[in-house]
């Protein structure tokens, strides 16, 4: 057992090949990937190739049957190097595998996911332009039909891996009955999940565009115009899509905390060989008291949250719930690579906002990691209801007692 976070012999060896993978193939193209705004349809094949696009899935699957912990290692590891690459991996084995693998039928799984760990992207759409990341309102609907089939309308934004060569469906949440709840006798939606492959009637999926982060990764928007599905794509049981969703976000927040704590990383790695290979006014910059303490606060964040996040992944392997951990840490690793980048700008100085700069590509992305899959704002409201401060159903917040 290593000392280090208490990671076993295998997984320390796991990382640093995965740290020897990301220098050898994503360093020398990530900065013309991102200028261009270029996803690499080779590079994704190279995941492929090493597994990478199937880490906890089983062997008999195709996939490389790793613990919870490693595949966050390996997607922390990725994002030290290029956030977009890290993005790819992680939606496709948080939120396109995930869901199959742990709710999906024999046939659903034995279909799927020995694709998908080849090399095939499946997708999950969930966010929407009214409502965001939050689950429990969401506009698209699924109506079932006389020859037994569903047809879905309505539309998904910011779904990762969805509009590629190498894409082949996604995975969407949809209204599909109403009931009457007796307590509150009001109507209230059911929702359920739906497998869609791409050709689908009704189905289209199209890349966003010029955007300023996350340049070289797949974010597209997905239309479902009376698409219509057999009723055996339904994932998991009807009316039970917002607690089976609700398991894999919880997860698959993890992995973006990864992300996060890579990128703070790699921002920390830069200013610190930065510090100390560079002087000013004939001192060493690292000597400087205000950026040495810069550099000890953003150690100080990264330390705290690989410790928190490598646990919550090991409650993860043991069956835990980790909703209130996953939030913690999604929210807490976003904002120090907000720090980290910001501190690492003040340090390098006016080389940092160049736009041949990587650090450049870090603020634009960590601003993205902010709002991607849950905004900040969003985490912390997750967590005062978690506290109980808002109301569960709808997060209006409490009177408080008069005094």
């Amino acid at each position: 057992m290593s000392l280090y976070h208490n990671l076993s012999e295998e997984q320390v060896i796991f990382r640093d090949s995965i740290r020897r993978f990301a220098e050898e193939y994503i360093t020398p193209i990530a900065q013309e990937l991102d200028e261009k705004e270029e996803f690499s349809i080779e590079l994704t094949k190279k995941f492929a190739e090493f597994g990478f696009l199937g880490t906890f899935l089983p062997s008999e699957y195709g996939g490389l049957a790793l613990d919870y912990l490693s595949y966050i290692l390996l997607v922390e590891e990725i994002a030290r190097v290029d956030v977009s690459q890290a993005l790819t991996i992680a939606a496709h084995n948080s939120y396109g595998i995930a869901p199959i693998y742990h709710f999906g039928n024999a046939e659903q799984k034995s279909k799927y996911l020995p694709q998908l760990a080849k090399g095939k992207l499946w997708s999950l759409g969930y966010s929407e332009c009214n409502y965001s990341a939050d689950i429990r309102n969401v506009d698209t609907v699924a109506e079932k039909s006389e020859d037994n089939h569903w047809v879905l309308n309505g539309s998904k934004v910011f779904v990762s891996n969805a509009a590629t060569e190498l894409s082949i469906g996604a995975t969407v949440i949809a209204g599909s009955a109403n009931r009457l709840d007796k307590k509150t006798k009001r109507q209230i939606t059911e929702y359920s999940l739906f497998l869609i492959e791409k050709g689908a009637p009704g189905y289209r999926a199209a890349p966003v565009k010029n955007r300023s982060a996350l340049r070289a990764s797949n974010i597209a928007t997905i239309d479902l115009d009376e698409c219509k599905i057999p009723a055996e794509n339904l994932l998991g049981q009807e009316a039970e899509g917002n607690a089976l969703l609700q398991k894999c976000l919880d997860n698959g927040r993890l992995a973006y905390s990864a992300i996060g704590l890579g990128l703070a990383q790699a921002a920390f790695d830069y200013a610190l060989k930065f510090a100390n290979n560079h002087k000013y006014s004939g001192k060493t910059v690292s000597t400087n008291q205000s950026i040495a303490f810069k550099l000890a606060d953003i150690q100080v964040g990264i330390e705290l949250a690989r410790t928190y996040l490598y646990d919550a992944c090991r409650l993860v392997e043991i069956g835990e719930n980790v909703s209130m951990r996953s939030t913690v840490a999604r929210l807490y690793c976003s904002e120090l690579a907000q720090l980290a980048v910001e501190h690492c700008i003040h340090i390098v100085g006016i080389n940092g906002l160049m736009k041949d700069s990587k650090i450049e590509r870090f603020y634009r992305n960590q601003r993205a990691l902010q709002i991607i899959e849950g905004s900040s704002d969003f985490n912390r409201s997750s967590i005062a209801s978690m506290l109980g401060c808002f109301d569960k159903l709808n997060f209006e917040v409490k009177e408080s007692k008069k005094v």
